[in-house]
């Protein structure tokens, strides 16, 4: 059976297409559009799947869509909303004076620089009307539940109109690419589940999504088993880890919807004590299992606090709240379940830190979570779901499943952009020996990587030693980042890298979680340990990407370091390049030393390499 999957359309749409359980093709239409998350139908990722595979659409036996249809989800959102009210009329949090004052005493003056911040004590001050504003709106007990329950409706009414208008946006699509095998609409988080467990390779697994919103959920919780799927338990939107996260990465800010991970990196630099009480006082978590959040939708709250508080403290204390209340959540299922094995999926699950605390329960034997874990991953999860034949499977091998380029493309890219190039007869040896002399390498090859990491095939690479490259070359690909670039390592070298790997190697082979690194490690890519001792590193196998592990070879025979920092090939607030020709212009554009154009090297004759600037 060939089903095309396509994922939600508000934002990141993807199309997916799959065979029996077997990924064919997946991009992003952001990759053609070149806008970032681009929203909408996802034409020219649908059409770049039938050229690459050559299926006409009168192949395609079914297409499958994340949602329900657009007066069900109105339906699934009124409902929810009214458990709010009726939970908010039942549940009376501590009171948030005392509370915040006890955390105005656990305030310690602090000197150490955070890069990023005009001074490591920064807040986010508003003027006195706005801070005003912000602690009647956030915390006075009666104002902040009417401008709750407003912001909840309005949210609500948005939320159905995009769902109405998104519905005709995809039937029309349809119909205007010829594709006319009947559509199936699907609850959202049998996507994420699907995704999650049917890639996993497990037999038996715990399956855990937790996201923003979806069919009136906020996650669920299900058992995996034999290649079948049984929904043990929801959590009910408003109550979303997702909101949650998404509330503070706007208070301090950044933008909610693309900027979570600054918050994970800027959380290293505070103290979660601070505030950890405050937040978790507007939890229930008083039923095992479940949770459910006070006035989670008020984005006033969190501003708040922003305004009273060191933006690095409020962002470790809503990352150690993350990390507590998930690991409570997953703890107790595995214990109900017996399972040893949990899978992720959902936005929430890009929270490579939490993933890491995950990983760290005790009983877990393996983690996995989709390397496409946000909705973008939605529509492969379905597609795989409905072509299934049952039983379970060897995990994927790996996610280049994206558009390649030939060779006489690469060539007529790089001479419409005037440059010479080269042809290296050992391309890996030639790249690490310009990247230990300390060139930025950028490299195009192969097929594109699904998902939001580069995973090598369109990534930048540069030597770890040198601890400053995190300022310097995000200045140059026009970034503000608070963690330092992951890195990529040998897998044969993991164990002197990395502690505590047993059970998440595979799904370090995505970049999906962090781990603490080892001595070894620190004193040999310093560039890519975080202030807190961990790294999100890629680990690469031989069979699964060749070239890029030789690279890695060749380097260590130099440098004597298994690895290298790995960054996505893109400038600031563009997607991830796809084409010969975005590479080229990213290449330029991001004042790179070198770029690996498939086999052929190209040398940037604007940069100085070795230079900073």
């Amino acid at each position: 059976m060939i089903v095309l999957g396509i994922s939600p359309l508000d934002k990141d749409a993807t199309a997916s297409l799959v065979e029996d359980g077997r990924v064919l093709f997946a991009a992003g239409e952001e990759r053609f559009t070149r806008v970032k998350q681009q929203s909408g139908f996802p034409e020219r990722a649908i059409v770049a799947a039938l050229e690459a595979t050559g299926m006409d659409p009168t192949r395609v036996d079914r297409v499958v869509y994340p949602f329900l249809d657009a007066r069900q989800e109105s339906l699934l959102i009124e409902r929810a909303l009214q458990e709010e009210s009726e939970f908010h009329a039942s549940f009376q949090p501590p009171s948030l004076g005392p509370l915040i004052s006890a955390a105005r005493q656990r305030l310690r003056p602090r000197t150490d620089h955070v890069q990023g911040l005009r001074s490591p004590d920064q807040r986010m001050r508003k003027g006195l009307a706005k801070e005003l504003f912000y602690s009647l709106a956030g915390a006075n007990p009666w104002f902040s539940r009417l401008v709750s329950r407003t912001r909840a409706r309005d949210w609500a009414k948005r939320a159905a109109l995009e769902h109405a208008h998104w519905q005709r946006e995809l039937e029309s699509g349809l119909v205007r690419l010829g594709l006319r095998a009947p559509l199936e609409r699907s609850e959202h988080h049998l996507s994420h589940a699907a995704n999650a467990y049917l890639a996993s390779g497990f037999d038996r697994a715990l399956i855990v999504t937790l996201d923003g919103y979806g069919s009136g959920l906020a996650g669920s919780v299900g058992l995996g088993e034999g290649g079948h799927i049984e929904r043990l338990h929801g959590f009910r939107f408003p109550y979303s880890l997702g909101s949650f996260y998404e509330m503070v990465t706007s208070s301090l800010g950044f933008r909610p919807d693309r900027h979570a991970g600054k918050i994970v990196g800027l959380a290293a630099y505070g103290d979660p004590q601070v505030l950890l009480d405050v937040l978790l006082s507007r939890c229930d978590r008083s039923r095992p299992g479940d949770l459910r959040m006070v006035q989670n939708l008020n984005v006033h709250f969190s501003r708040h606090l922003a305004a009273q508080f060191p933006m690095v403290d409020v962002a470790a204390a809503y990352q150690r709240a993350l990390e507590v209340l998930s690991c409570e959540l997953v703890d107790h299922w595995l214990r109900a379940t017996g399972a040893r094995h949990v899978v992720l999926s959902g936005g929430v699950t890009a929270n490579v830190k939490m993933n890491q605390r995950i990983h760290e329960i005790e009983g877990v034997e393996g983690i996995f979570i989709y390397p496409n874990m946000g909705d973008g991953g939605c529509g492969t999860g379905l597609a795989l779901h409905a072509s299934w034949r049952g039983g379970t499977r060897e995990s994927i091998h790996d996610v280049y499943w994206g558009p390649e380029f030939s060779e006489r493309e690469m060539l007529d890219a790089i001479r419409r952009a005037g440059l010479a190039c080269d042809r290296p007869q050992n391309l890996a040896r030639h790249l690490a020996e310009k990247v230990h002399a300390g060139w930025v390498i950028a490299r195009c090859s192969g097929r594109m990587e699904y998902g939001p990491r580069a995973l090598g095939n369109r990534s930048i690479l540069y030597h770890g030693r040198e601890p400053k490259v995190n300022q310097w070359l995000n200045k140059r690909l026009g970034r503000t980042e608070f963690m330092p670039f992951a890195p990529v390592t040998l897998w044969e070298a993991r164990h002197r890298c990395y502690h505590g790997l047993a059970g998440g190697e595979h799904a370090a082979e995505f970049m999906t979680l962090t781990f603490d690194c080892t001595d070894f490690m620190k004193q040999h890519c310093p560039a890519a340990v975080h202030v807190d001792g961990t790294a999100r590193p890629q680990l690469v196998r031989r069979e699964v990407n060749p070239e890029y592990h030789q690279i890695l070879v060749e380097h260590e025979r130099l440098s004597g370091s298994p690895s290298l920092i790995n960054t996505s090939f893109n400038m600031h607030e563009e997607p991830i390049v796809c084409s010969p020709m975005d590479a080229l212009r990213a290449f330029l554009d991001g004042r790179i030393d070198g770029l690996a154009l498939g086999p052929f090297f190209v040398a940037n004759p604007r940069t100085k390499p070795g230079m900073e600037n």
